[in-house]
């Protein structure tokens, strides 16, 4: 065999190696057209049952909500067939997505730095801006904000709501923090006279005073805080910290840039305003979710 003879079979096989590697390789203008070719939109959820955000109707098998309404708008938007939920832990939610295993996160999770950089996942722009508040019984002996030094509150682990719990607690506002799984446990433990409030978002007030009632506000609206070591990050960030944003995979840039584009064109055509209105979560503070 010539030199001549090996050197091109070596040039085809390296041809062929550089070949099947591109192949092998994830391509991040794709995510969205392998879904469209699914037909099926799978997004984790870490809230299932608590209102406005998303419950399942027994007598129809149909999910209801306002985060529903959004996915029912978005597939219509992107050209997907339809959509489903992954109802999981709120802490499985964003392992799971870098996993595989859902295509999207749209769960009221909040868009941060901290999830960007830390996570190594991305956000659309937010679609709901999400601010807490102290909750407890109506028949509570907590009337004012200095009434709860000493006092349990309870809260979903990992949440921007826990954040604002222990920031309570460290400045010596409250006495200790409870952690739960999901959404609904906060409220059953302070029923149950496990924990004295809840610290959690207006939105799941909105739906559990509906729902259920016997539950009132104290003092003024607390507003989402990044962490100390996330302040900088979060300054430079084009969006209202609290923003709940639809999360992906890092390398789905095109299925990133179509979220955009369809939660774009909600709010130019009233079709995100109209949804929130329609579940009773709709406020002044939703009309600008960037800075």
């Amino acid at each position: 065999m010539t030199i001549a003879v090996k050197l091109a079979r070596l040039g085809a096989a390296v041809a062929a190696g550089v070949m099947i590697c591109m192949s092998a390789a994830p391509a991040s203008a794709e995510c969205l057209e392998t879904i469209r070719q699914k037909g099926v939109l799978l997004s984790a959820n870490g809230l299932m049952g608590t209102k406005p955000y998303a419950w399942k109707n027994d007598q129809t098998g149909k999910y209801e909500g306002y985060e529903p309404a959004m996915l029912d708008e978005l597939v219509k938007r992107l050209g997907i067939a339809k959509w489903d939920y992954a109802v999981t832990e709120w802490t499985t939610m964003i392992p799971g997505l870098k996993a595989g295993r859902w295509d999207i996160i749209l769960s009221g999770m909040s868009v941060t730095q901290e999830r960007i950089q830390g996570a190594g996942i991305i956000y659309s722009d937010p679609y709901y801006l999400l601010y807490d508040h102290v909750i407890v019984a109506e028949d509570s002996p907590i009337k004012t904000m200095e009434d709860l030094k000493g006092k349990s509150l309870a809260v979903p682990l990992g949440t921007l709501d826990a954040n604002n719990a222990h920031m309570l607690v460290d400045s010596g506002k409250a006495g200790k923090v409870i952690e739960f799984n999901t959404f609904n446990e906060p409220f059953v433990a302070m029923a149950n006279k496990q924990a004295d409030a809840v610290v959690l978002d207006q939105a799941t007030f909105y739906g559990m005073q509906a729902d259920k009632g016997g539950l009132r506000i104290v003092g003024p609206p607390l507003p989402y805080m990044p962490k100390p070591d996330w302040v900088a990050a979060e300054a430079k960030a084009p969006y209202k910290f609290g923003g709940t944003a639809v999360g992906m995979r890092k390398e789905c840039t095109d299925l990133q840039a179509a979220v955009n584009k369809a939660l774009g064109d909600m709010d130019k055509d009233g079709t995100r305003k109209k949804i929130l209105v329609a579940y009773g979560a709709w406020s002044d503070e939703q009309i600008s979710l960037m800075k």
